[in-house]
């Protein structure tokens, strides 16, 4: 059936109490059906229509306009799949000596980011930017702060000169709490978002990186920089690797639960793999392929401090990250004429627009083109 007429519902939050917002154009049909719903009110602060949230209103909302109007229900039934990331450990937030001064993030808060397996960095940024934005309201109560007073946050991280990547992540950890703990999906979903900054990545050249594997004395630490560049592997991606996902027979790394819950594989360098037999002789690791002295995982500011490190024994005065390898390798292969869908299949995009990006960096196709200035 093709409707002309379609109402969409929002989560609203009115006096401390949970409302079914009613969002729709003007229409004397609609109206007259609103009417007889169990006790409709009229909200001036969000324009639209409210009835309580529970389950008989919802029912008969949908009875309602059955055959008269497509209702847009979707933030009411809508599920997100719980992630397969492995558990993530983030009880250090739950021990912390507290501060009677310093309002900590909710013990609910905690709890639905390990329901929802989110990434250990991704929960550290949640929590870091919810507590800034609760303390910046110290005498308030949490769950009735509006969206103006939510803007108003906003505002003063522009005022503080932060990045809309900053603000973006602020945004997020709020509408976390609200939409995924509070269980009201768009609940702010007027709140406006900065614009997405597009900064071109930042890439090293093949004759820096050797020099950075040739100026590292450790070979466990060679063979981290070395799978960084030569797999185009995320820091996080380093650290998952177990000894069985480096398959030497057919040349290629297995990448498992990666980001956006994806396994995939990559390229494994003749080179790499001659170092990484003579660091499993050597080292004889039990789980992870990259293991600390105790035995456990390796950590992230690890593998941060050895590439940065390797770069200023190189001689490279840029700052080097392990995402800017990352970026170097798709770059290397774009400039070595790889198809772009094989790029972004080894990289793991969802889209091929994130992988486009490279083709502004990439330098092969500007040394064809002479400079007026040479002519």
């Amino acid at each position: 059936m093709n409707f002309t007429k379609h109402i969409t519902l929002k989560h609203l939050l009115i006096h401390h109490q949970k409302m079914i917002g009613i969002q729709f154009h003007p229409d004397k049909v609609i109206q007259a059906l609103i009417k007889e719903l169990h006790k409709p009110r009229w909200s001036k602060e969000y324009s639209m229509v409210y009835v309580v949230n529970n389950k008989e209103n919802l029912n008969q909302i949908f009875e309602k306009f059955r055959g008269v109007a497509w209702v847009n229900g979707n933030s009411f039934f809508k599920e997100k799949n719980i992630r397969e990331n492995q558990p993530v450990d983030i009880n250090w937030y739950r021990n912390r000596i507290n501060k009677s001064s310093y309002r900590y993030v909710p013990e609910v808060y905690l709890a639905k980011l390990e329901l929802k397996r989110y990434a250990l960095n991704t929960c550290k940024i949640y929590i870091s930017q919810f507590e800034k934005f609760i303390n910046h309201y110290p005498d308030k109560d949490i769950i009735a702060l509006s969206e103006q007073e939510i803007r108003s946050y906003l505002q003063y991280l522009i005022h503080q000169n932060k990045s809309n990547s900053y603000i973006n992540q602020a945004i997020n950890s709020i509408k976390f709490y609200y939409e995924v703990v509070m269980g009201m999906p768009n609940r702010f979903y007027s709140i406006e978002r900065p614009r997405k900054e597009q900064k071109l990545p930042k890439v090293l050249s093949k004759e820096e990186i050797i020099m950075m594997m040739e100026s590292t004395n450790n070979i466990k630490h060679r063979c981290i920089i070395g799978l960084l560049y030569s797999a185009g592997l995320r820091r996080s991606e380093v650290l998952n690797l177990k000894i069985e996902d480096i398959d030497s027979k057919r040349m290629l790394i297995f990448i498992r639960n990666a980001k956006n819950n994806r396994d995939r594989y990559s390229l494994l360098s003749e080179t790499v793999l001659k170092e990484l037999r003579i660091y499993y002789s050597q080292w004889k690791p039990k789980e992870y392929l990259f293991e600390s002295p105790d035995g456990r995982k390796y950590s992230d500011k690890s593998v941060g401090a050895i590439v940065s490190r390797a770069a200023t024994k190189a001689n490279i005065k840029r700052r080097v990250t392990p995402h800017i390898l990352r970026h170097s390798f798709a770059t290397h292969l774009l400039e070595n004429g790889t198809d772009l869908r094989y790029i972004q299949a080894l990289l793991g995009h969802s889209s091929s627009k994130t992988t486009e990006i490279y083709t502004q960096v990439a330098v092969h196709n500007f040394k064809l083109i002479k400079n007026p200035l040479d002519l």
